[in-house]
């Protein structure tokens, strides 16, 4: 029997492990833990044997998103404490169990942070990101954040040898944009993006590869406005300054756009979705509320608009936005903002809060050889 050892803290959790006498894999990891919000801390544990269906892999890049730092704020709604984070990952696999042959160990890959029933009515019908009892790595059940994890082999997607661990680790939030994208058939339509963060940067990107005509965002920040126009965007608004629903005119006609995307996610950005779209067209709600929404329904009826969401990803999508960047149809390099040793995760989010209108993504180097 071995115990986890602490290192700053945590509670002790004993374990029984398997030796582990593969080259190369050492007995104990390091795991990061917050513990409540705004305090992390790390502790040495067994590294974890797989099961027959798992593989085990060496954390390479962890992406730091906005639901992150929700629960370090602790105002995300489905998370308790403490809690292993980590989601948005890139990893290498060091061994597999007796049934996982579909990789090789040595393979590169990303990993869909989804954990599904397969029972369910929607999990029945191939749409398992709207499962009944849907959990996710690194919020309701433990995430990557340690120097191994293991992993069910069908959650690994192989990425390509040119593709950086850096970019791998942005697969996931460009799965979620490329999922909202899908939601309307955008081939030469006009799209509007409500919120110039991460997703919504990724998402201008996205309805250009998809075939969007035209794809107008807006943010009050200059700095990401920029940004925007740098990658993807063909036109940007800044609301601070100036009236959205003018300059949807000026942009796209009277006729106005076919769908806006509200990536921002507040009573603000979907009230002027609703009262600025043209009559009869769509709505679809990426961004995830923090509180209960007070919306104009009057206006919504009144227009006939269709209010449509988007939930995560499906394996396609991480496929789809592998594809995409693989064919340089979608930049992940310049929304890389800093990076942060693993054993500096708090300072990672000290710095987000301290440099929130410049801060797209932030990445911990778990394995800082890779």
């Amino acid at each position: 029997m071995m115990a986890s050892e602490e290192i700053t803290g945590a509670s002790v959790v004993r374990q029984t492990i398997v030796k582990n006498t593969e080259e190369n894999v050492p007995e104990l990891m390091i795991q990061e833990v917050m513990t409540s919000p705004g305090e992390i801390t790390f502790r040495k544990i067994p590294v974890p044997v797989p099961g027959p269906d798992q593989v085990l892999v060496k954390i390479k890049r962890i992406g730091i998103c906005g639901s992150d730092i929700h629960v370090y704020h602790g105002t995300h709604p489905y998370t308790n404490y403490p809690v292993t984070q980590g989601h948005e990952v890139s990893a290498q696999i060091v061994r597999r169990g007796r049934y996982a042959k579909k990789y090789e160990v040595g393979q590169r890959i990303v990993i869909e942070p989804q954990v599904f029933c397969g029972h369910c009515y929607p999990c029945l019908h191939g749409k398992y990101n709207l499962c009944e009892s849907l959990k996710v790595m690194g919020f309701q059940t433990t995430g990557t954040a340690s120097e191994y994890f293991a992993v069910d082999e069908s959650k690994c997607t192989p990425i390509p040898p040119q593709m950086t661990y850096d970019e791998g680790a942005m697969i996931e939030p460009l799965a979620v944009t490329i999922h909202a994208a899908k939601r309307f058939d955008v081939k030469g339509k006009k799209a509007v993006v409500l919120g110039c963060g991460p997703i919504g940067i990724l998402l201008c990107q996205a309805l250009k590869a998809f075939g969007a005509s035209q794809v107008l965002a807006t943010d009050i920040s200059d700095y990401r406005l920029h940004l925007a126009k740098t990658v993807g965007a063909d036109n940007v608004v800044n609301t601070k300054e100036n009236d959205f629903g003018t300059e949807l005119v000026k942009c796209f006609g009277p006729d106005k756009a076919d769908v806006i995307y509200d990536c921002a996610g507040n009573d603000v950005s979907m009230n002027s979705a609703i009262r600025n779209a043209r009559k009869g067209s769509t709505i679809i709600l990426v961004a995830v509320f923090g509180k209960m929404a007070t919306v104009d329904l009057a206006k919504l009826n009144d227009s006939e608009l269709d209010l449509n969401t988007t939930m995560m990803y499906r394996h396609e999508d991480y496929e789809d936005a592998i594809r995409l960047v693989g064919e340089g149809r979608i930049k992940l390099k310049p929304l890389m903002s800093c990076h942060f040793a693993f054993g500096d995760y708090l300072k990672a989010y000290q710095y987000i809060d301290a440099n929130k209108e410049t801060t797209m993504k932030v990445l911990i180097d778990v394995d800082p050889d890779a």
